[in-house]
């Protein structure tokens, strides 16, 4: 009686050579969201000018006409990085102005843009860098614009029904959201104190510097023009 010989049907032939893994071929879809992602990233760390397609190329796995082929080149990429960001933010700032209490409206406009500071880090270091080409958004400053024009209508109200001149809630809007925007980018580095900290030092100082608005601001000192 012969044994039996068990043999390993996992084991390869030594005749066959062993298989490889097959890769998974992306969507359109998902490799320019890929791209897209690895673009964000890059740009965020190095700039547009220290950024090459090459580079973008090589993180992704595939070759330059890739690239190429989804955005037309590194400019074209960065253009749809920069639109989509700046988009984000808007959206973010005006969808979190639903409270009815003029001082709750600016905390949530300061909270807006220090949540997108802290969730899209990348981003917003994008943004406001000098953008080296032109973007169908604008720039950063008229992003900043933007939300001003939103909280422009807020301050006018206010204004109205306080007695001052709503002609000048631009001015005032402009200041305001300027303000936020600049202490954004400090609290980018350092990130003391805590954001919610950071919201209601933003708001007092807002809050309490239009509470004691005067109705015809003087000068004090002796310019005049």
């Amino acid at each position: 009686m012969i044994d039996a010989v068990a043999t390993d049907s996992s084991s390869t032939p030594s005749n066959e050579k062993p298989r490889r893994a097959r890769r998974t071929r992306m969507t359109g879809a998902e490799r320019r969201q890929q791209l897209l992602e690895i673009g964000r990233t890059l740009f965020a760390a190095k700039g547009f000018e220290g950024t090459s397609v090459e580079e973008i190329a090589a993180k992704a796995g595939v070759s330059k006409p890739v690239v190429y082929e989804h955005f037309g080149g590194k400019e074209g990429l960065y253009a749809v990085v920069v639109d989509r960001e700046m988009r984000r933010l808007l959206d973010m700032v005006t969808s979190s102005l639903t409270a009815g209490h003029p001082r709750e409206l600016c905390e949530q406009a300061a909270f807006a843009l220090l949540d997108y500071i802290e969730e899209y880090t990348d981003g917003f270091r994008i943004l406001v860098r000098d953008s080296p080409i032109p973007q169908s958004t604008g720039s950063f400053a008229s992003l900043i614009s933007d939300i001003a024009t939103q909280v422009e209508d807020i301050l006018g109200r206010e204004f109205k029904s306080r007695g001052f001149d709503p002609k000048l809630a631009p001015l005032y809007a402009q200041a305001l959201v300027g303000m936020v925007a600049l202490t954004g980018q400090w609290w980018l580095d350092v990130r003391r104190p805590k954001k919610a900290e950071v919201a209601a030092h933003l708001v007092n100082l807002a809050w309490h510097g239009l509470d004691g608005l005067e109705q015809k601001p003087r000068l004090i000192g002796h310019r005049r023009s």
